[in-house]
């Protein structure tokens, strides 16, 4: 298997230059993100608060840190001062604690909105209506909040054809969200598995773990 490092080169090559690369580095220790570091590797994404804290209190200070999991509201507040961008914004609720968060701390905290289109009931995140919804009433009322753009899985399963339906249904829901927020310009979908068409479907941001660095470490 390739090294981690000509990995990163991998993908930088053959991503389409409008697309960003989140190399996804949780449960993975700082070594192997520093050899994706230095083959010029920036944006790196975790899914735990306490991971991502201790990572970016050791590491380079211009390594961007998305915050990839599910957000609990009770750890928030540690998120908020590391994370870059956090993808996983998937309720009113949640966007309230935020914006308290955020109002407390003096910062404009970016995020993505996730949509659900998923043929599952496991993953999180707002209907397409309901994502609509909320930048058209909600959102407005949330200073301290930027919203960037979307976030979505496709369904986990073998059938390319529902891969690519549901990756066509986040993308449209991304065009109708940049009508209400023309700034929203992201749209991160696609993942080790399937990212290729993600990016056939308007991804502009891709996440991935386990090609780039090997099965997790829990």
């Amino acid at each position: 298997m390739a090294n981690i490092a000509e990995k990163i080169q991998q993908y930088t090559l053959t991503l389409p230059p409008e697309v960003t690369l989140v190399a996804v580095s949780k449960f993975h220790p700082a070594e192997s993100i520093m050899e994706a570091y230095n083959a010029g590797q920036r944006a790196f994404g975790e899914s735990r608060a306490a991971e991502l804290v201790s990572k970016a209190t050791a590491l380079p200070k211009d390594i961007q840190w998305h915050f990839i999991g599910h957000l609990q509201t009770n750890k928030i507040r540690q998120v908020l001062p590391h994370a870059t961008l956090i993808h996983s914004v998937d309720s009113d609720r949640l966007l309230h604690a935020i914006q308290t968060e955020a109002q407390k701390l003096g910062i404009t905290a970016r995020i993505l909105l996730q949509v659900h289109v998923a043929a599952e009931e496991t993953k999180y995140g707002f209907l397409p209506y309901e994502l609509l919804q909320c930048a058209e009433e909600l959102l407005p009322q949330l200073p301290n909040i930027e919203v960037r753009g979307i976030m979505g899985m496709a369904t986990n399963t073998d059938s390319s054809e529902r891969v690519t339906t549901d990756f066509i249904e986040i993308h449209n829901c991304a065009m109708a969200l940049q009508k209400i927020m023309p700034q929203a310009s992201i749209v991160s979908m696609g993942m080790s598995h399937d990212y290729q068409i993600a990016v056939a479907h308007g991804a502009t941001m891709v996440r991935i773990g386990t090609d780039i660095f090997g099965n997790r470490q829990y």
